[in-house]
C-alpha cells in the first residue's frame, strides 16, 4: 500500500541524494495560458532526472543479502542513472540494459557512475526483457524502473515538495512513461488534498496509459513512435495501474511538433535545456481548459543529447518561421544577385545560405535559380519578405528547408 507514512519516510530518504528544485514561477506560460504556472525542475536533479528519487528509495529498502547479489535495471536512460547513482552510494554492482537508440549522454553518465551498460533492443520494453532474463540467470535483483510500489513511493516525493512550497495548488501535470511517477505524485496529491486534479501526460505516439484507461486495464501498444525516448513505453505497469486509476483525473497527449515548440519557449524563456519528455506538461499546458488555476509543471529530466538538441532547435526555427527558404529565377549577368541580397537587407531579412544553381534551365540568360535560406523574426516578418519580393519583379516560391 502506498501510503502517507510511507510517503514521509521517502521524503526524508531522498534528502540524502536530492537537490532542492524550488518551484519557478513563468510569468511567460502563465501568460500564454492564462493561469498561474509554476515549473519544478528535475533537470536540475544532480544526475539530470527526477529518477534517482525512486531508485534510491528503493534501494534503500532492500536486504543486505538482496543489494550484494548486485542489481539490474533497463532504462532508456534516466532511471538508468538514478540506480547506477543509488548503487555506487550503496556500493552495490549495477548492471544497466538500455535500449539500442538511447542518447550517448546518457548512456555514457550512467558509465561514469560505475555501472555496467548493455546495449539492447530498439524500445525500453525489449531491454526490459533482457534485463529479467539476466536477473533470472545471474542473481541479480532487479530495480523496476516503473512498476513497483516502493519506486513509484519515492517518486511521489515531487509531491511533497510541491505542496510545502504551493500549498493551494490546484494541478498537477505529469509526464507518463511507464506510469511511475504518476503513481507516485497523483497517490500522495491525493491523500493530502482530495480535491486537487492531476494530469498524466505522454507522446501522442506512445499513449499506452491512454489506451490502458479507455480498456479498463493494462494494455500494450504494438509499435511506438516519438522523440520523446524517455516516455517510449509499449506496457504501463500492471502493479501500479490500480493507483493510477484512482488517482489520475485525466490524461492528455500531445505531439512531437508540440514538444519542439515547447523546448524554444523554454530554451528563451526561462534558459532551460529540457529533454522530450520533460517537455511533455510544458506543452499539455495549453491543452488544459481551464482559466486562473494554479498550475504545476513538473519537468522531469534534462538529460538530452547535444545532436538531439541541435535537430530540435533547428526544426523549431522552421516551424516558426524563424528560418526559411525561398527560390527565385533570375537573368545570368553581373548585378542581379545583388539586387536581391539589397532587396533583403532593407526588409531586414539574414541570409544563412545562398544556392546558385546555372542548370536550372538550357537557357541561361533567361533564367538561373536562386535558393536562399533566411533567419527572420517570425509568419508576419516571413510574409512581409516574400511580399517585397515579388513588389521587385520576382517570383519567389517556398521550398522545403534544410540548413
Amino acid at each position: 500500500m502506498l501510503t502517507l507514512d510511507c510517503f514521509e519516510e521517502a521524503s526524508e530518504k531522498v534528502k540524502e541524494v536530492t537537490l532542492e528544485t524550488k518551484l519557478v514561477y513563468s510569468d511567460y506560460l502563465s501568460e500564454q495560458t492564462g493561469n498561474k504556472v509554476y515549473l519544478k525542475p528535475e533537470n536540475m536533479q544532480f544526475t539530470g532526472a527526477y529518477k534517482v528519487r525512486g531508485a534510491y528509495y528503493k534501494i534503500s529498502t532492500l536486504t543486505d543479502e538482496e543489494r550484494s547479489r548486485g542489481l539490474i535495471t533497463a532504462s532508456a536512460g534516466n532511471h538508468a542513472q538514478g540506480v547506477a547513482y543509488a548503487a555506487k552510494c550503496y556500493g552495490c554492482k549495477a548492471v544497466i540494459v538500455m535500449p539500442t537508440t538511447t542518447p550517448l549522454i546518457k548512456v555514457n553518465r550512467t558509465k561514469g557512475y560505475g555501472a555496467e551498460v548493455i546495449l539492447y533492443g530498439d524500445v525500453y520494453d525489449e531491454a526490459c526483457e533482457y534485463a529479467l532474463d539476466l536477473a533470472a540467470k545471474e542473481g541479480y535483483t532487479f530495480i523496476h524502473p516503473f512498476d513497483d510500489l516502493a519506486v513509484a513511493t519515492g517518486q511521489g516525493t515531487i509531491a511533497m515538495e510541491i505542496f510545502k512550497e504551493l500549498p493551494l495548488v490546484e494541478y498537477i501535470l505529469v509526464p507518463i512513461g511507464g506510469g511511475g511517477l504518476a503513481t507516485g505524485v497523483s497517490t500522495l496529491a491525493k491523500l493530502l488534498n482530495p480535491k486537487i486534479k492531476v494530469i498524466g501526460v505522454e507522446p501522442a505516439g506512445a499513449n499506452c496509459m491512454q489506451a490502458s484507461f479507455a480498456a479498463g486495464k493494462v494494455t500494450t501498444l504494438p509499435t511506438v513512435n516519438t522523440i520523446a525516448d524517455g516516455t517510449a513505453v509499449k506496457t504501463p505497469g500492471s502493479n501500479i495501474f490500480p493507483y493510477i486509476q484512482k488517482n489520475l483525473d485525466d490524461i492528455i497527449t500531445v505531439e512531437d511538433d508540440e514538444l519542439i515548440g515547447a523546448f524554444l519557449d523554454m530554451v528563451e524563456n526561462h534558459k532551460m535545456v529540457i529533454e522530450n519528455s520533460g517537455l511533455l506538461t510544458v506543452a499539455a499546458l495549453k491543452h488544459l481548459d481551464v482559466t486562473d488555476k494554479r498550475v504545476v509543471a513538473i519537468l522531469s529530466g534534462g538529460n538530452m543529447d547535444v545532436i538531439a538538441m541541435s535537430s530540435v532547435v533547428q526544426q523549431g526555427l522552421i516551424f516558426r518561421d524563424r528560418i526559411f527558404t525561398v527560390s527565385v529565377l533570375l537573368p545570368d549577368k553581373p548585378g542581379e544577385l545583388a539586387k536581391v541580397a539589397g532587396n533583403l537587407a532593407a526588409q531586414q531579412g539574414n541570409v544563412i545560405k545562398l544556392e546558385h544553381n546555372q542548370f536550372v534551365s538550357t537557357n541561361r540568360n533567361a533564367a538561373v535559380e536562386l535558393r536562399i535560406t533566411l533567419e527572420c523574426f517570425g509568419t508576419d516578418h516571413k510574409k512581409q519578405i516574400l511580399k517585397a519580393l515579388e513588389e521587385a519583379g520576382y517570383k519567389p516560391k517556398l521550398v522545403r528547408t534544410s540548413i
